[in-house]
């Protein structure tokens, strides 16, 4: 995209509030067309933002995930540091794509993911009792969030408990977007290490274990679809993926409800509208924001504009969510708002394989927190939480609640 001008707003776009989407998005949402941009190591791109215009991105194999295609997007060099790694399936374009994700389909499907309910609860009454138990003042996203969810996806796959932390840890680092590039990098090395070595000790006995490592051994990796390499970087991506991105959600959930009261007494109310209360959660907060990046393997026209072979595309899946033409008044949390079209697991057919746990665990926090800490309330000033503005994955710092 040479001649650009340089007066393209740069991207990323510092959030006013770091709880909803720069108010530029909305600005962009008004132009005709997408809005170019200028990324942080000078190259351009072009910025999606409206509802209707990322779903056509996100839905047209032409335009490709693939971060080693020419032309493809630059968040940070921290992100290019991952990037760089060996590819997870969600970064590569069809037919490979359906390849490696047909394996897990049945692994995340609702059927058999309802079948884990008595159990997710039960993980999730134990450590809110612990919770319970020690008393306030307590840290939600440390002391009880990634817990649960870290729990939940290492039972998955089996991952000692005594480990949890460690993952917790890199994957932390992993989704950092203005450090030290080899901070990054050396986190995803780390777990790729320890899930090499987790891997060789489980081949020797998979066939008497019945974890979804175990099974893709078995099914996969004996019968030549799958090697031992590229389940060592399927299973890096399920244990981040299955515990920092929903234990973010909840904390955000959380704070929406504290700072939405007559929200909360409506699901107090009516425990019917759990469900889409978690739809709305996913839609207005859009943690994964920056999630969608693409580029064009050949000229494609979206909403009336020629995007060239080569360029780079932002498809902002949060910026759609906030999109007044597909959500009215959407700046306002409103848990009886139908929000099921939301695009929070994205679009296509890299949308987020693992939303149905994702929502079952949503579902068991919400439908228990409220009415087993009924004076929840936040531990500090509202003014004093953080939002992690600098991460991959959008959340809170911290989240100090009393009772």
């Amino acid at each position: 995209m040479s001649g650009c001008p340089y007066s393209a707003p740069s991207f990323p776009i510092a959030r006013q509030c770091p709880f909803v989407p720069p108010e530029e998005y909305r600005a962009f949402q008004q132009q005709p067309g997408p809005a170019r941009i200028r990324m942080w190591d000078g190259t351009h791109a072009w910025l999606f933002t409206r509802y209707d215009d990322v779903r056509a991105v996100l839905g047209d194999n032409r335009f490709s995930g693939n971060p080693g295609v020419p032309g493809f997007p630059s968040l940070s060099a921290a992100r290019n540091a991952v990037l760089d790694l060996e590819p997870a399936f969600i970064r590569m374009d069809p037919p490979e794509h359906g390849h490696f994700r047909r394996m897990l389909t049945k692994e995340f499907m609702i059927k058999r993911v309802e079948a884990m309910r008595p159990r997710i609860e039960a993980i999730f009454g134990r450590l809110l009792d612990e919770l319970v138990r020690r008393g306030p003042p307590a840290n939600l996203v440390e002391d009880l969030f990634l817990p649960f969810t870290s729990e939940v996806i290492a039972g998955i796959l089996d991952v000692p408990r005594e480990d949890h932390g460690f993952f917790q840890e890199q994957s932390r680092l992993k989704v950092l977007l203005d450090a030290d590039p080899a901070i990054p990098k050396a986190a995803s090395e780390r777990m790729l290490s320890y899930l090499d070595t987790l891997i060789t000790a489980r081949e020797k006995d998979a066939q008497d274990r019945d974890d979804l490592l175990s099974r893709l051994i078995v099914e996969q990796v004996r019968p030549g679809n799958l090697s031992h390499r590229e389940l060592v970087v399927m299973a890096e991506l399920l244990l981040m993926a299955g515990h920092e991105t929903t234990a973010n959600q909840m904390a955000l959930g959380v704070y929406s409800f504290l700072t939405n009261p007559d929200q909360l007494a409506l699901l107090r109310a009516d425990p019917s509208l759990l469900r889409g209360a978690v739809e709305e959660m996913l839609r207005f907060h859009t943690i994964v924001h920056y999630n969608a990046f693409r580029v064009a393997l050949e000229d494609v026209e979206v909403s009336g504009h020629t995007i060239r072979k080569g360029e780079g595309v932002v498809a902002l899946i949060s910026g759609a969510n906030h999109d007044e033409t597909a959500f009215e008044n959407p700046e306002r949390f409103d848990i009886t708002r139908k929000a099921g079209h939301h695009v929070a697991f994205s679009y296509g057919n890299h949308q987020c394989l693992g939303q149905p746990l994702a929502r079952l665990e949503l579902q068991t926090v919400f439908g228990s927190l409220f009415e087993r800490i009924p004076t929840l309330r936040f531990a500090i000033a509202q003014e004093a939480i953080e939002g992690k503005g600098d991460h991959f994955v959008q959340g809170l710092q911290t989240l100090p609640v009393t009772w």
